[in-house]
């Protein structure tokens, strides 16, 4: 079992940036891959972003590419997604999630664990 643990939430205005950090435990981290996804209210849970076990592919949603970027750091165990140029409708809860495999996805059936998620508040 692997547990996340999202930080770096937070309320920041349009055109502004934040990082958030997923710090995992539990499993070899740098076996599997992670992702991010958002929930605005009312809304159904999104996919953002996505990451493979060695860091070498990336992969993004339509939504965000470009503006934001996600990185990880096996040797910390930490999955971050530096996001720029923010805009209200960013506004969401922010999950990261692992999954048992090293390749990208974008589905959140294919993940497996997931973070408690921090708040992004983007105000305009």
């Amino acid at each position: 079992q692997v547990q996340l643990v999202e930080s770096g939430g937070g309320l920041v205005q349009a055109g502004g940036s934040l990082r958030l950090s997923c710090a995992a435990s539990g499993r070899t981290f740098s076996n599997y891959a992670m992702g991010w996804f958002r929930q605005a209210p009312g809304k159904e849970r999104e996919f953002v972003a996505a990451i493979s076990s060695s860091g070498g592919r990336t992969y993004y949603a339509d939504s965000v590419k470009g503006r934001f970027a996600i990185s990880r750091d096996n040797a910390k165990n930490t999955v971050y997604l530096q996001m720029s140029s923010l805009k209200p409708e960013d506004t969401a809860v922010y999950y990261c999630a692992s999954r048992d495999r090293s390749t990208v996805a974008a589905l959140s059936r294919d993940y497996n664990n997931w973070g408690q998620g921090t708040q992004v508040t983007v105000s305009s």
